[in-house]
């Protein structure tokens, strides 16, 4: 189905579930925008590579990329300052639900323009959906991914887990369990590790299929021999369940080693898009992220 038609079903759908005429997906140039009170989103890719040989992408990351209407940037950690202030959406847990559900199917439809479209699709999914949707977590966008043409199989739910949400870990577990019932691949993110087995054992309880650490909180940690000792446990817990571990945001030339001498499966990072590689013999070939609104980016400068 053509972009605009699956824009118009979609638009569709929302004023009839809404009682509403408001339209909140866009698309101007092949990249779909959606609109959410002042905010509008966008997505931005970023390629999962393997960590022995980067040239190989296994995948992206799916990221929002959030603008109000061209009056000045609009950053993340603004979102939930706009949802409990905006007097024209509700405050509650269904505001929360209908942003995560708005940003998904953006990033749904913009995953379409990428040529080929194939690998994993990484998709956030905010802890307060989970525990916000009380039974059947993925149906209604496994309604979405089926009108796109795409499979569950194809997409993987990333939960990121904060200390702040310990008390309520087993009904976000139960929660994935819902989402992997329906075909999807599932994630754990954690964005710090402590010193506990708190990891350890929310990954030998639900066997993910991937489990990510962010390198932005890793700081200078890399040097500690305890911690470089931690990376490589929990890389070693992920495999024992027959899962892949991934580190995102790697920005430096030590931090990959790290992530190949800790056993890291798969990278994400700016320092992969910044350098030139030469591995088994491939050509070397620079590389630039996948921004939808840019359409000179490239996702495939790497061959596979």
């Amino acid at each position: 189905m053509p972009l605009q038609h699956l824009v118009d079903y979609f638009n569709h759908r929302f004023a009839k579930e809404h009682s509403s005429i408001f339209r909140p997906f866009i698309i101007k140039d092949e990249k779909v925008s959606g609109l959410y009170g002042p905010i509008r989103i966008g997505s931005l890719f970023s390629p999962i590579r393997k960590a022995l040989d980067p040239t190989e992408i296994i995948g992206h990351n799916a990221q929002i990329e959030v603008s109000t209407y061209g009056s000045h940037p609009f950053y993340e950690s603004e979102i939930e300052y706009l949802l409990a202030n905006n007097g024209q959406q509700p405050t509650n847990l269904e505001s929360i639900i209908n942003f995560d559900r708005l940003s998904r199917t953006v990033h749904m439809l913009n995953y379409l323009t990428l040529a080929p479209v194939d690998g994993t699709l990484f998709l956030d999914v905010d802890p307060l959906h989970i525990l916000g949707i009380k039974h059947d977590h993925g149906v209604y966008f496994g309604e979405v991914i089926s009108q796109c043409g795409l499979k569950t199989s194809n997409v993987v739910i990333v939960l990121s887990l904060h200390s702040q949400y310990a008390r309520y870990y087993q009904k976000l577990l139960a929660g994935l369990a819902n989402y992997r019932h329906q075909g999807y691949q599932i994630a754990l993110k954690f964005n710090d590790l402590s010193r506990d087995n708190t990891a350890l054992d929310l990954i030998t309880k639900l066997s993910p299929n991937y489990v990510s650490v962010s390198a932005k909180y890793l700081d200078n940690s890399y040097t500690d021999s305890l911690f470089v000792e931690a990376l490589s446990e929990l890389t070693a817990t992920v495999a024992s369940v027959y899962g892949q571990s991934i580190l995102h945001q790697v920005d430096q030339k030590k931090i990959d080693s790290l992530a190949r001498s800790t056993h890291f499966d798969l990278t994400e990072g700016s320092y992969y898009q910044a350098i030139a590689f030469n591995y088994r013999g491939k050509s070397r070939i620079h590389e630039r992220p996948f921004v939808v609104a840019d359409r000179t980016s490239s996702e495939r400068s790497f061959p596979d």
